[in-house]
């Protein structure tokens, strides 16, 4: 005998209501509402940035929010390693975080390029070992960028995956600081 879907209404956080129809396999997502939404003639609304996918889990007729609990086994190795404890982010979250991580890392990169290209295009604008200590600043603040933006991705997904608040970013002021220093530097070589 087959049995007719099995309809859950639950209320999660900040109140935002969630229908979940019971169907297979086990882990399925079911609905979606907004709080306003939720009432005897609730509706779907998709998609909404105050959305929570709900799944429910057949075996055992839970609700259940992906990421709050994801057994170590379901996670790979070097995860585990890099990452003990907490559980899985949304992987939204996860993926901005790296889209992040790839922006500094472009401009690290700039900063390196710059570099090379300011010892190998100025010729004789600036004297030998002026432009030498110019370029070579250009790269190694590309570097120091570069491992900055590696430190921030993982302190971010750390805070994540502990349900933390996100750290302050210190990339920000020490790149401000450094491009204001630079400037300085310039025009006063250039206008001297």
């Amino acid at each position: 005998m087959v049995s007719g879907p099995t309809l859950k209404l639950a209320q999660l956080g900040s109140g935002l209501g969630i229908l979940a129809v019971s169907t297979p396999p086990p882990f399925r997502v079911v609905g979606r509402f907004r709080p306003s939404t939720v009432s005897d003639s609730a509706r779907p609304a998709w998609p909404s940035p105050e959305i929570l996918e709900a799944c429910v889990n057949d075996s055992t007729g839970e609700l259940a929010v992906p990421g709050e609990d994801t057994p170590d086994d379901e996670r790979g190795r070097l995860s585990r390693t890099v990452f003990p404890g907490g559980t899985e982010p949304d992987p939204r979250f996860t993926l901005a975080n790296e889209r992040t991580f790839l922006a500094w890392i472009r401009t690290a990169l700039a900063f390196i390029a710059g570099g090379i290209a300011f010892e190998a295009l100025t010729g004789s604008a600036f004297e030998g070992p002026l432009r030498l200590v110019i370029s070579m600043l250009l790269v190694v603040f590309g570097l120091l960028i570069a491992a900055g933006a590696a430190v921030r991705w993982w302190r971010v997904e750390q805070s994540m995956r502990r349900r933390r608040p996100l750290p302050v970013p210190l990339i920000v002021p020490v790149m401000s600081a450094g491009l204001t220093a630079a400037v300085v530097v310039l025009i006063v070589l250039v206008f001297r």
